[in-house]
């Protein structure tokens, strides 16, 4: 399935019905009066987040909705049926706006959370609404409203707790193979991914996180180069990031350290607050030097970048050193969410 994040369509709500103007007229009832109904409401439109979707691509083949139109009134006193709302299914983590306006409608981020998009027309009021002591017979009734007509621009951004980062071919794609049960395509050349991937890492019977693969950064991302700029946005939900590099210069000749600069600079641009998010660096591909040789070139890379945070040492295609990220990860996720906890609790109570 094609994956899709950015998406515009319009809705429109179900106007209300008209109430209607009727008199009663039965035999051997000669003071009848009126019995004119009011109409049904209109049918709204609402958008629900389901975790079963995880792109926006219904969306590109059919963008205008409709709800359904409230019914008439009758006389004695039917009030016409309510028109039918539309629920429209969304990915969770999608973001909602007025095109027009350009307020921000909402944000899904819940499984079953639902968010009202276009409210459908009052119904009308029929004559018999109108009837009093000095008017008994009134000739009265109102028309429906018109529902709410708006343009929507829809955002999907995933919702993972680790991010990857890192240039084409860095070993991103192998990474969260590695680690869960994701099957993102692997191969010998940079931009393998094409959109983003998310694999859950199950750490035991009570415990996991989703983590999130997105194409590679390249030089210039952040003013359109590359692939990897139209998927940054999936990392701004994300708790913590792991920039991961390949200890090998990459085959244009780049050094690790210049890699990495420039992956920074991309974050930077973009302004997103990405840059400040925590941040791990994963030392890829290990399996590729001597023996005796990691320990010297790891050694000289993180000399050369000043890092002075936590480091690993894996081969994502071996295996070598994944179970200790996950761990760490694990245990840093835990700390982070016990810390959310009580920060609520303090400010609740």
């Amino acid at each position: 399935m094609k994956f899709v994040d950015e998406v515009r369509i319009r809705v429109e709500a179900g106007d209300g019905g008209n109430g209607c103007v009727s008199f009663r007229r039965e035999k051997y009832v000669p003071l009848g009066g009126p019995d004119g109904g009011d109409g049904g409401d209109g049918g709204s439109i609402y958008l629900l987040a389901s975790s079963n979707l995880n792109t926006l691509v219904d969306f590109r083949f059919h963008s205008i909705f409709r709800a359904g139109r409230g019914e008439n009134g009758s006389g004695a006193n039917r009030t016409g049926k309510h028109g039918e709302d539309r629920i429209l299914r969304v990915p969770v983590g999608t973001v909602v706006g007025d095109i027009e306006t350009g307020e921000r409608l909402g944000d899904l981020v819940v499984e079953g959370q639902t968010l009202m998009v276009a409210k459908g027309g009052p119904h009308g009021l029929g004559n018999a609404r109108f009837k009093s002591s000095t008017n008994r017979a009134p000739q009265r009734a109102t028309s429906g409203r018109f529902g709410e007509k708006r343009f929507l621009h829809l955002e999907l951004k995933l919702i993972a707790d680790v991010g990857l980062l890192g240039m084409p071919n860095a070993g991103k794609s192998s990474l969260i193979r590695g680690i869960s049960a994701a099957r993102p395509k692997v191969a010998d050349y940079p931009f393998t991914t094409l959109h983003p991937n998310l694999g859950v890492v199950r750490v035991d019977d009570q415990r996991s996180f989703v983590i999130a693969d997105i194409p590679g950064l390249i030089e210039g991302a952040a003013n359109g180069a590359g692939l990897g700029v139209q998927f940054l946005k999936h990392l701004s939900r994300t708790t913590l990031l792991l920039h991961v590099l390949d200890v090998q210069p990459y085959e244009s000749g780049e050094d690790p350290v210049a890699a990495y600069a420039k992956v920074e600079r991309e974050l930077k641009k973009w302004d997103q607050g990405l840059d400040q998010k925590p941040q791990w660096l994963v030392l890829n591909k290990i399996d590729r030097l001597e023996d005796g040789g990691v320990d010297e070139r790891c050694r000289a890379i993180i000399r050369d970048l000043k890092w002075d945070g936590p480091v690993f040492r894996v081969s994502a295609l071996r295996g070598d050193g994944l179970n200790d990220v996950v761990f760490q990860v694990m245990e840093f996720l835990d700390a982070r969410r016990s810390q959310d906890a009580e920060s609520s609790g303090l400010c609740s109570g």
